[in-house]
């Protein structure tokens, strides 16, 4: 039977809206759009290169609560408002992406939240020898 579980990032979007951070079915590892927020304070910075670095910060924390890493995401999504704020942010992602190259789309579109600059979605995906280890 093929593992399914949700991880929960302790977010109140998660709770309020009924999502979960992650979705870890079978080999595949499903990160939600995930952006700049702090999630312990739900503080978010004015800054678009910080905002960046919370995102895969707090992407990084749902990869390997299921048992998996940055080495391991096949697929990157950026969604931005403003396409403008999207250089700045290069090398803050070339430090996860750089090595693996993993198939990337920026898309400019409006944000849940006015004061969110960057959201970052991934899928990844896990060797035989991580499924099945993590989370138990």
């Amino acid at each position: 039977m093929t593992e399914r579980r949700a991880i929960l990032s302790g977010s109140t979007f998660e709770e309020q809206i009924g999502y979960a951070r992650a979705v870890v079915d079978g080999d595949r590892v499903h990160v939600s759009g995930t952006t700049g927020f702090d999630y312990g304070t739900m503080t978010i910075s004015d800054e678009v290169v910080e905002q960046a670095e919370q995102c895969l910060h707090n992407i990084g924390a749902a990869l390997a609560e299921a048992g998996c890493s940055f080495a391991d995401v096949v697929r990157v999504h950026y969604l931005l408002p403003d396409r403008a704020d999207f250089e700045p942010c290069w090398p803050v992602l070339r430090r996860c992406f750089g090595e693996i190259r993993p198939a990337a789309t920026m898309m400019v579109c409006g944000l849940a939240d006015p004061r969110m600059k960057i959201e970052i979605e991934v899928t990844a995906r896990r060797s035989p020898g991580q499924q099945g280890s993590a989370g138990r």
